[in-house]
């Protein structure tokens, strides 16, 4: 020891028998031993010398006892004391590699190891209780700084002392057997310390604690499981007897058929010549036999490899080492655990886990302190289970915040685990920590299922299914199956994942067996292409350019006096080794290598590339003689520069992409995440796990079968069940490894112990041999590992070769492509691959097919110059005249009723209303939207909303003029754009299938009078869009409900912008809930759904609501931008001869509905005028059915109405067989005059 560290230990007193003698500056010298440790160097020198010196047994744990009244030196004291049972690990900062320093990290450690057993006396934890508990006595504003530092320090004592590793040299223990921990913790229980933790844990006002609490804890619970302080002190169960027994019996039998064995290599006659034998068939290592020089009865045990040096297998490829087994401690400390366990449960775990979850979650911990509640978490609700369950007990942590929480972590020591290699075991010993957490709750959750309380059950059923709707949860077993790594993580992790996945997978699929449909969400990674980045275009290779490039390189190259870094000379590498090519033929592809260096004016780098390439392929001097001058050097750089080398094709984009993406190959991509529900299939997610990756891991963890628990074998056993039985997929076990496997777990003599495993490999063997009879390659198959694909070819036959290849382009056909482009290319065709394609003589050449093979022989730059042009229309940009024209209009129109349909119809550039609309408000014409709404009488709207009007109003009614101008449908030009991704002729397939549906619907209903001023109030708030949208909906599931006959919820997706905003507008939802619409039920369901019990003729009457009413839309189909102002002025005379025929007729039949009050016939005449008022929805059916037929009848009636006057009038309504809704008596001439519009258009088209 140091002379001046001994002589201030001197300095403190000394020890005669039981009693301490202090000297009288032994507080001085305490002080001078904290401030030599302060300046010790990186050996730890100061700490090794004391440690040796036991300065804490012989001097500052008797002054602690003896003097502990003097409060400053029992404050220094325990200052000192907490610097040197400091961890070894917090000294050296990690486990040091250099062998000198290994050493006095092992010094150091045993010196701690020392003071552990010092520690494990009940007096010095009784004074530590003392002290603690006085000071925990006083209250917050009696508290000194002083107080609280040394209440922190108490504590930390604590945690380093249970922090020190047990020597297990020294301590040669067997279970239940006191170690060194054991005492301990028995000192901390005789001196009350454990009583003052929980109060820590509980107490309100000593919250700040709870980080020390929790990790003075966990450290007491070091060595011990859950499942060994539950059965402590308890009678074992039957269970238990019947697992210990079947052990037992297993061992038996292995030791019988051992005895067995040496019994039959036994000979009955003693011979000292073993004998030598001749393998016949068997090789040696020439051609001859092998001859066998031991005794026959060995022969079974015989290899090659006998004799041959074990060849060491490199670190990196090690098996992860496990953690040290657990063991089992006294039976009076078990006992006393487990009394601790459930009162911190009762009184303490709630609370004390909600403070270090939030001191977490704020960051006001230290790094890695998660790992404490992790495994308090995994402990304490184990425990729980075992020792009769209560929910309320670990209410804090049940919840799916918890799971959330634990799974971000497993996340992010997965990363640190690829991304920091070199503390890779502790990264693997976390994420094993967070993942037993993570299985934990679901046994948690599995227990609540068996509750008798009803609420618990409810609450489990709520946290089920947000862990199966979210997709994070689901998959996280099959990442963490699919990324399992043998090295970095131990065996005792995979044991944990299997499980875990098993118990996941159960609990998945009797969730989905007490319910119909499960619906989960969906995330789909779509991949976008920035429109920013180009493909960099090729160099120029022009003399010019050549020359002016040489300039620069030349320069450069005789600046730095043709002198390389030391780091480019190294890192050059002309040749790649990991290409097929042979590394003489890629002599071309270096000097190519080199003049692409040159192209980009890189001269150290090609002068670098060619002073590698020289050393590679020295011959021919073709990169320059070994003795080369610099000047050489720099003419045969210039040659290289301006040789015309040849190149190798580009390689050609995958066959996989879409046609649209086709367009856009050299683009940059970003991935963006879309979220979407869609119905869960258990039997699809089982397809999942049909992986090599994913039944390797069960396989290796197999191997182990003898060492396995009977459960971690069933979980094994039950997965691959799945995958052969339930799936049909057992060709993916036909492995050759596996069968080997198999034959050990056949032949083993304690068989009888693993009946699944056995009745599984037989059932897997029969299924290959009979598979091999059919298929004769099936042996060389079990050589390799199989995919879904090789697995669908071994047992339904090979596919040919060249099948699903790449189609090739001849000669003849480049040529051929060629030609009809360049007589193509300057035609002014819209779309030249289309015009391509009818003129090729192969018809099976795609679009596709014909862009790449355009871009690779060089005729286009890239294939976003063919990109197929969007249909809608062109028109993006206002010139002048445009926007003096749609002014002058606007000032025309503005004082009108319906100023944005007149602008429509007036403008000479047809543009969409939402363009017009967006170009009003920029040029400050309107201030808002509202302003273009159209405007409605009060009569009309009172018309409209479906309420019943007199006779005098009636026929004051027929004395005014028309009504307004009808609204204008939306210009489908928008839609067309947000579907672009959809082929043209789909779109207006869909475009005019939409436009028939609403305007005349597939079945006919009544229509609902009492949504109809919501509807309008919506149409005014420019909600015509989701209300359209809306309407589809409910017609689209009345069809395909009356199709199937099945009637389940259906959800309103909103896929487009004004949809979304719509399903948050308060008005809109209250129409969904005035039409019977259920809102979202449950945490698992988003959308609003079409419910189930709502029949089809509910729906299409809903629907027929949503429709446009007959006042606001009778003339909807006049609107056509192609007609001149000659035919619109045709069309006014026209409506005013409509006019006055309706007017007449209307007079005409109200005098024969007064007629008939005064007679009562018992049959109507087969032709009558009008239809009596009750008879009106039949009619309304009855009319709508036949559409088609009244289209050509009013066609006929247009006809003759130009003839015969009023006659047609008449005619026309009996035609349409009083084709009225009850609203007015002048709608079967507005149904007419909106059905021959609809003809001359289409007519027009």
């Amino acid at each position: 020891m140091n002379c001046e560290l001994l002589a201030t230990c001197s300095a403190l007193g000394y020890l005669e028998g039981d009693t301490y003698h202090k000297e009288a500056d032994c507080l001085e010298s305490v002080k001078d031993l904290i401030r030599y440790l302060r300046h010790e160097d990186d050996t730890r020198d100061v700490r090794q010398q004391l440690g040796a010196g036991q300065i804490v047994q012989n001097d500052l744990l008797p002054i602690i006892i003896q003097h502990g009244q003097e409060k400053a030196l029992f404050d220094a004291c325990i200052r000192l004391m907490v610097n040197l049972t400091q961890p070894a690990m917090l000294c050296f900062g990690k486990v040091p590699d250099d062998p000198v320093f290994r050493h006095h990290f092992l010094q150091v450690t045993s010196h701690l190891q020392a003071c552990k057993e010092a520690f494990a006396s009940e007096a010095v934890f009784g004074i530590l209780s003392e002290t603690l508990y006085t000071l925990l006595q006083l209250d917050w504003e009696q508290r000194q700084e002083e107080d609280n530092l040394l209440i922190e320090r108490i504590l930390l004592l604590v945690r380093n002392v249970l922090h020190v590793p047990a020597d297990p040299c020294e301590e040669k223990k067997v279970d239940d057997d006191a170690s060194i921990h054991d005492r301990l913790l028995w000192a901390i229980h005789m001196s009350g310390f454990d009583d003052l933790i929980k109060f820590l844990a509980s107490a309100q006002s000593e919250q700040q604690w709870s980080m020390h609490v929790l990790e003075v804890i966990s450290l007491m619970f070091r060595d011990q499981t859950p499942e060994a302080l539950v059965s402590a002190g308890q009678a074992r169960s039957s269970e238990e007897k019947h697992r210990d027994s079947q052990e037992l019996e297993a061992l038996r039998q292995k030791e019988h058929a051992a005895k067995r064995s040496r019994t039959l290599q036994r000979g009955s006659r003693h011979s000292r010549f073993g004998g030598s034998y001749v393998v016949e068939g068997l090789k040696s290592i020439g051609d001859k036999d092998v001859i066998y020089h031991r005794n026959v009865h060995n022969f079974k045990s015989y290899t090659h490899d006998t004799g041959k040096a074990v060849r060491r297998v490199p670190k990196r490829n090690r098996q992860a080492r496990e953690c040290k087994d657990k063991r089992r401690s006294a039976l009076n400390v078990r006992l006393f655990l487990r009394e601790f366990c459930a009162d911190f449960l009762e009184n303490c775990y709630n609370r004390l886990m909600y403070l270090v979850k939030e001191s977490l979650v704020r960051e006001q911990t230290q790094q890695h302190d998660e790992t404490y509640y992790l495994w308090a978490l995994s402990f304490f609700m184990a425990f729980n289970r075992g020792n009769g369950f209560r929910a309320d007990f670990v209410s804090e942590t049940m919840s799916i915040r918890a799971f959330h929480y634990i799974e971000r972590n497993i996340t992010n020591y997965y990363e640190m685990l690829l991304t920091d290699r070199k503390e890779a075991t502790s990264w693997s010993r976390r994420m094993h920590l967070a993942l037993k957490a993570y299985q934990e709750l679901l046994l948690t959750v599995n227990e609540m299922d068996r509750s008798q309380d009803e609420s618990i059950r409810q609450s489990s059923s709520v946290i089920k299914s947000n862990i199966f709707y979210l997709m994070e949860y689901r998959e996280i077993f099959l990442t963490l199956l699919r990324k399992y790594d043998e090295t970095r993580q131990p065996h005792s992790y995979l044991k944990d994942l299997v499980e875990s996945t098993h118990l996941f997978l159960r609990m998945l699929e009797r969730f989905c067996k007490g319910r119909k449909s499960l619906m989960v969400q969906k995330k789909k990674v779509r991949r976008k292409r920035s429109h920013g980045k180009k493909k960099p275009s090729a160099a120029d290779t022009s003399p010019e350019a050549l020359a002016e490039i040489w300039k620069v390189v030349e320069e450069e190259l005789q600046a730095s006096g043709f002198q390389l870094s030391e780091s480019l000379t190294e890192s050059m590498v002309p040749f790649d080794a990991t290409s097929e090519t042979p590394l003489e033929e890629q002599r071309t592809e270096a000097m190519v290598r080199v003049q692409d260096a040159l192209l980009v004016r890189l001269a150290p780098e090609a002068l670098g590339l060619l002073r590698a390439a020289r050393e590679v392929w020295p011959e021919g001097d073709v990169f320059g003689s070994a003795d080369v001058e610099p000047e050489e050097e720099l003419e045969l750089l210039k040659q290289i520069l301006h040789a015309n080398l040849p190149r190798s094709a580009p390689p050609e984009p995958a066959a996989e992409e879409e046609d649209d993406d086709a367009a856009e190959l050299e683009e940059e991509e970003f991935e963006s995440v879309q979220v979407s529900e869609k119905e869960f299939d258990f039997l699809d997610f089982i397809k999942r796990f049909s992986n090599p990756s994913i039944v390797r891991p069960y396989l290796l963890l197999l191997k182990s079968y003898s060492k396995n628990t009977p459960h971690t074998n069933h979980c094994i056993a039950r997965m691959l069940h799945r995958l052969a039985v339930d799936l049909k997929m057992d060709a993916q076990i036909f492995q050759l490894s596996v069968f080997n496997l198999f034959n050990k777990i056949l032949s083993d003599p304690a068989a009888a112990a693993y009946k699944e495993l056995v009745t599984f490999a037989k059932f897997v063997l029969n299924r290959f041999f009979s598979l091999a009879a059919q298929n004769n390659k099936a042996y060389v198959e079990l050589l390799f590992w199989k995919n879904v694909g090789a697995v669908r070819e071994m047992t339904e036959g090979y596919s040919k070769d060249g099948e699903g290849t790449k189609p090739t382009w001849t000669e003849e056909e480049e040529e051929e492509l060629r030609g009809l482009y360049e007589e193509h290319r300057h035609s002014e065709v819209p779309d030249i691959v289309e015009t391509l394609l009818p003129l090729l003589s192969s018809s099976t050449r795609t679009r596709r097919h014909v862009v790449l093979q355009l871009v690779h022989m060089g005729l286009v730059e890239n294939a976003k110059a063919l990109k197929k042009q969007k249909k809608g229309t062109q028109i993006v940009l206002w010139t002048e005249e445009q926007e003096d024209e749609l002014q002058m209009l606007y000032e025309e129109y503005k004082d009108s009723d319906d100023v944005l349909g007149n602008l429509l119809k007036k403008l000479t550039a047809k543009r969409s209303r939402a363009r017009v609309v967006d170009k009003l408000l920029s040029m400050g014409l309107v201030s808002e939207r509202r302003e273009l709404y159209k405007k409605r009488s009060r009569s009309a709207h009172e018309k409209s909303s479906g309420k019943r009007m007199t006779e005098d109003e009636f026929l004051d009614g027929l004395t005014q003029g028309l009504p307004d101008d009808p609204d204008d449908r939306d210009d489908e030009e928008d839609k067309e754009e947000d579907e672009s991704e959809e082929s043209d002729e789909e779109q207006e397939k869909e475009t005019q299938n939409g436009k028939r549906r609403i305007q005349s619907p597939p079945s006919p209903v009544a229509r609902r009078r009492d949504v109809g001023p919501m509807v309008d109030a919506l149409r005014q708030e420019d909600m015509s869009g989701p209300l359209l949208w809306l309407q589809n909906s409910l017609y689209t599931t009345a069809e395909d409900r009356k199709a199937d006959g099945l009637a389940l919820a259906v959800p309103l997706v909103p896929l487009s912008e004004a949809n979304e905003d719509a399903m948050d507008n308060k008005s809109f939802l209250r129409l969904l809930r005035k039409l019977g619409m259920r809102p979202p039920t449950n945490e698992q369901e988003t959308f609003w759904r079409i419910p189930e019990n709502i029949s089809v003729a509910q729906l299409r009457s809903a629907a027929a609501a949503l429709s446009p009413r007959e006042e606001e839309h009778k003339g909807g189909g006049e609107h056509d931008g192609s007609r001149s102002p000659t035919g619109e002025s045709q069309e006014e005379e026209e409506e005013q001869q409509v006019s006055g025929e309706q007017r007449a007729q209307a007079l005409r039949a109200l005098l024969l509905t007064r007629k008939r009050k005064h007679h009562t016939l018992e049959h109507t005449a087969p032709v009558s005028d009008v239809s009596p008022p009750e008879d009106a929805d039949d009619t309304l059916e009855r009319s709508r059915e036949k559409t088609s037929t009244k289209r050509s009848r009013a066609l006929d009636d247009d006809d003759d109405d130009e003839e015969n006057g009023e006659d047609s009038a008449m005619a026309m309504d009996v035609e349409t067989n009083g084709d009225s809704d009850g609203e007015g008596i002048s709608a079967p001439v507005k149904r007419r005059r909106k059905l021959v519009l609809i003809d001359e258009e289409d007519d027009e088209d």
